[in-house]
């Protein structure tokens, strides 16, 4: 590492904070602040979607899979398609009916204010440990740098400086920074990829694809391993993917507050399929870049190289490896991806924060300044807690993209369940939708906790979705006979306000959330 790349890092944080900044505007109220007015570019909503769901874990640990194994986790990607077309078209034209803010909206509507707020939680306990992981792994290569020049500083230090420079452009420029930014960011990291691999490739006599062939790692396809407990095995992959999938995109509202602020449904449907293209040639790229590291350490054991774990292997090539500046480009791209996702949880959690708890249960009427002012300070509030949560993780002995894809399926199935036995069993009411949700998310930190190897975690998701509709539908039985209590059955186009998360009940009464706010 030259003294350039470390120029290159600085520079490139404090350009990202400025241009986020620059390009963010005035916001009026909540509404711009927290969706972009519904004036967002679907192509630029569909690499921020990208950016946000990659984070640095695609970029550091994804290599380390390939390395350490072979690339069926590509297999996930496929499920990820799959799972983005119910999304676009089951999912997305709920949610622009009544001119939603948040995911979770929608189950107010459907069975009431208490199931809103029970997901908005979940979806902030879930949010905060899974972007803390992402967080921690962005400091792993910066760590590396500094401590290559003799600079010893703190995981937490590292930490508290990426957040407070993504805290201050998220906090003014709201979610029109947070999409833009995003933009650049992902052009960074997939150029810097591109790079490494072409400098690998030319520093090597052999021809690494033939050497990863044959260690067995070209491998795409997995059909001999045990499906419930192998993650990468082909059915339970891409079942699993597609599962994943659609409660990331579909029932997350750090994914679902982007696709509402394009332009138009079409639009936010173009948006969410053509990002599960782009994600596919990411995790290729990646993945091959782990192929090419192999030939390039010559097949050595992570501890034979003197490393912790298989996320080091990336970030110690960008110090060692690549040229002057070019490294401290990459490791910038590395910690703006990070940043990319960090700004995305916080507009996103200070949204649900503000339309599906304090709204939903103040019943106080706010002025667009109030508003404002108010979703600033959630913002705020939740960057800080999100530093803590990130000091919380010192190390894993897996690749963390798997502990934070492990901790985001937590709820992942749950939330999925909540929404389609909203949908599909029409007599299913609050309770039935809170006790279901409860069991399950139990039942997932219990296997996540105490029997890690008993399932995979790709199969999470699949198992939170079923409990939830096999109790809910059970428990529904209880209202045999009785008139079905469908919230969902207002016309499309209705508006519920001024798009703040709520929306009228069937047949124009107004929900209890409504009730003495709205003139």
């Amino acid at each position: 590492m030259q003294t350039i790349d470390l120029l290159v890092i600085a520079v490139y944080l404090l350009g990202s904070a400025w241009l986020g900044l620059r390009l963010s505007g005035r916001q009026r109220d909540t509404r711009d602040y927290f969706i972009g007015n519904r004036r967002l570019p679907w192509w630029a909503v569909c690499l921020s979607v990208v950016a946000t769901e990659t984070s640095a874990l695609t970029v550091i640990s994804i290599p380390g899979v390939a390395y350490l194994g072979d690339v069926t986790f590509l297999q996930v990607a496929v499920g990820y398609l799959i799972g983005r077309v119910v999304v676009a078209f089951v999912l997305l034209p709920r949610y622009y009916r009544g001119e939603m803010t948040t995911a979770y909206a929608y189950l107010g509507i459907r069975f009431g204010r208490g199931m809103q707020g029970t997901a908005s939680v979940a979806f902030l306990f879930t949010r905060l440990l899974a972007d803390g992981v992402r967080l921690f792994a962005a400091a792993i290569p910066m760590k590396i740098v500094l401590d290559s020049y003799g600079v010893e500083l703190s995981y937490f230090a590292i930490i508290a400086l990426l957040g407070a420079v993504t805290v201050l452009y998220t906090l003014i420029g709201g979610i029109r920074a947070v999409v833009w930014v995003d933009v650049l960011q992902m052009a960074l990291y997939v150029v810097g990829g591109i790079a490494a691999l072409v400098v690998i490739t030319a520093s090597l006599d052999v021809n690494f694809l033939a050497v990863a062939a044959d260690a067995g790692k070209t491998r795409f396809l997995d059909l001999t391993s045990n499906p419930v407990s192998a993650p990468y095995a082909t059915v339970t992959a891409v079942i699993g993917g597609a599962l994943l999938s659609t409660a990331s995109h579909g029932a997350d509202q750090i994914i679902v507050q982007r696709l509402l602020g394009c332009r138009s449904l079409r639009d936010a449907q173009k948006a969410v399929i053509g990002s599960a293209v782009v994600v596919f040639l990411q995790f290729a790229l990646f993945l091959t870049v782990g192929l090419a590291l192999y030939s390039y350490f010559e097949g050595a054991s992570v501890e034979g190289l003197g490393l912790a774990n298989s996320d080091e292997l990336f970030p110690t090539f960008i110090v060692e490896g690549l040229p002057a500046g070019l490294s401290g480009l990459l490791l910038a791209g590395i910690m703006a991806s990070a940043m990319s996702t960090l700004s995305s949880s916080l507009s996103a959690l200070s949204s649900s924060t503000m339309a599906d708890l304090y709204e939903r249960f103040s019943r106080r009427t706010l002025t667009d300044t109030q508003g404002l002012r108010l979703g600033r300070l959630f913002t705020l509030g939740w960057g800080l807690v999100f530093i803590g949560a990130a000091a919380m993780f010192t190390g894993t002995d897996n690749p963390v993209v798997e502990l934070g894809l492990s901790v985001a399926s937590l709820t992942y199935g749950g939330l999925l369940g909540a929404f389609f036995l909203g949908l599909w069993v029409r007599g299913a009411r609050q309770l039935d939708a809170v006790v279901s949700f409860a069991v399950a998310v139990a039942t997932m930190v219990w296997l996540f906790l105490f029997q890690p190897d008993l399932v995979g975690f790709t199969w999470y998701t699949a198992i939170g979705t079923a409990i939830v509709l096999g109790l809910g539908s059970l428990l529904s039985l209880r209202h045999r006979g009785a008139a079905p209590r469908d919230r969902d059955a207002h016309t499309p186009g209705q508006s519920s306000d001024t798009g703040t998360g709520e929306a009228p009940r069937a047949g124009g009464e107004p929900s209890p959330a409504d009730e003495g706010e709205r003139p």
